[in-house]
């Protein structure tokens, strides 16, 4: 899943016989081992599975309900940059979180779903893949997949949409420019990943470390391992944060899960935002 900037629409028909609009299945007691993301809800067509499952949340949904579509009419990436998939091409899931972190680190939400990425991609894909901070999970330097969550308050309670776009299929007739930036686990493996495969093994890994974040010592465990998969620390990056742009070296991810970056006269901490890694001769 990429924005509709980078990444031109490819044809593919909805399956005969499916409803563009309507639930295709239920599977609340799926054979895993998962005691959280048990529910799975699959569609044809959705506006974002991201937006469905913000909906289902504020009308009281359990916690751990999954929402997966086949395609998207209004994926959302972040800075609200509209992301586009052929039909079938990327797994397009969401996850309905409620974990009962303070709101400074309800961004460890979204970095266990990236860790999960990449657990998964050594499971079932057999590659070896890193993290771009804050959520942008790369195989060689290209995007692989993009992480969009979202939060909010229910009835005093901090919940988290986390939404997950990983390109599966598409591989022929891309422009240049979009092949030297993304990539997709068929384009990496040199066969067909099943969306099926990849979401079970995703969800059961998903499980154990979401589960962890209800400990600090937990949540000190993730980070150590979003650190060792980081692909930022040691670049050279420039930092957006709204109207203010700034470059310098990573140098390291804090125990919160936030980017320290050298600027020469001072190393300063990124909260969030948008970061670019630069090559050596990129200016600021």
């Amino acid at each position: 899943m990429l924005p509709t900037n980078d990444l031109p629409g490819l044809s593919s028909p909805v399956p005969a016989g499916q409803q563009s609009d309507g639930l295709l299945a239920r599977f609340p007691n799926a054979p895993t081992r998962r005691r959280v993301f048990r529910e799975v809800r699959r569609f044809a067509t959705l506006d974002s599975t991201n937006s469905y499952l913000v909906r289902e949340a504020r009308l009281h949904a359990p916690e751990g309900l999954v929402v997966v579509a086949d395609h998207q009419e209004a994926g959302r990436g972040r800075l609200d940059r509209r992301w586009l998939a052929s039909p079938g091409s990327s797994l397009l899931v969401s996850m309905l979180m409620r974990p009962g972190l303070a709101a400074d680190r309800l961004h460890l939400c979204s970095a266990v779903v990236a860790l999960a990425v990449t657990d998964a991609c050594r499971e079932v894909a057999e590659i070896d893949v890193g993290i771009k901070w804050p959520n942008d999970v790369m195989v060689r330097g290209r995007k692989l997949a993009g992480i969009l969550s979202e939060t909010f308050l229910d009835d005093g309670v901090r919940v988290v949409v986390a939404g997950l776009g990983l390109n599966l299929k598409w591989s022929q007739g891309l422009p240049e420019e979009i092949a030297t930036s993304a990539t997709s686990l068929a384009i990496e493996t040199g066969r067909d990943v099943g969306r099926e495969e990849f979401l079970d093994c995703f969800l059961n890994l998903l499980e154990d470390r979401y589960q962890a974040l209800a400990s600090f010592a937990g949540q000190r465990r993730q980070v150590q391992d979003y650190r060792r998969f980081s692909e930022t620390i040691g670049r050279r990056v420039r930092v957006e944060i709204g109207e203010e742009s700034f470059a310098g070296k990573a140098v390291d991810i804090t125990l919160e899960g936030h980017l320290l970056v050298d600027v020469g006269d001072s190393v300063r901490t990124v909260v969030a935002g948008d970061v670019v890694h630069l090559r050596p001769l990129d200016g600021a």
